[in-house]
This record gives C-alpha cells, structure tokens and sequence, in this order.
C-alpha cells in the first residue's frame, strides 16, 4: 500500500503544516521545549502511517497506526499545554485537523481488522 495515496497520510501532513506555523507564534524560549515536542510529535504521525503501509502485513500497518494514534494524542497535550500556560489560543482549525487525523486513523485500523475477518 503506497502512504502517498492514503487520506489519513494526507491529512497528517496538512496537520504538520499547521503545527509548523502555531509553533513560530510560540515564545522564543520553548524553542527546545514545546516548540521541539509538538513538531516532533506532529511529524511521527504521518511518519508512523508511512512506515506501517510499507510493511509486509496489516498486523504490522495496524501496530504502526496505534503508534501514530499515540504521537497523535502527544500533540493533543502539547497543544492544551501550550494554551493552559497561556503562550497561545490553539485555532480551531488546529484541533479540527488533528481530531480528523485522529477520527482516519482510527478508522484506517477499523478496516484492516475487518479484512482480517
């Protein structure tokens, strides 16, 4: 399965664009703090999907997917931290795009568990 042609991949990296842009409105001093974890955390998520097609069986695609489910709840924290310590109100589009992205994974790892059946 080519990552390239998956909706969820898509997604993720639209996802990471936004991260990449809230991240320079962060104070220069988060700069190896939360600035580094949200990117972080927003690139494993299309990286894990990445990974996970180019494997040989959906078992491992499926392990992979939770992985990037993980990164992807990572970066849900990370972004209700940065606005709790008040550095920046998160954009809505910001959060719609990662609840998506988390919604496709999800149902990416529903159908290869379906198939299995």
């Amino acid at each position: 399965m080519n990552h390239k042609n998956l909706d969820v991949w898509k997604k993720s990296i639209s996802l990471i664009k936004k991260v990449y842009l809230l991240t320079k409105s962060l104070p220069d001093s988060e700069k190896f703090g939360l600035t580094n974890q949200m990117k972080r955390a927003a690139v494993s998520i299309s990286s894990n999907i990445a990974e996970g097609a180019a494997r040989e069986s959906d078992k491992e695609f499926i392990q992979f997917l939770y992985y990037s489910l993980g990164s992807s709840a990572e970066l849900e924290t990370q972004l209700i931290i940065t606005q709790e310590l008040g550095f920046l109100a998160i954009p809505n589009d910001v959060n719609e795009e990662l609840q998506i992205t988390m919604r496709k994974i999800l149902g990416l790892i529903r159908y290869l568990k379906s198939k299995k059946k």
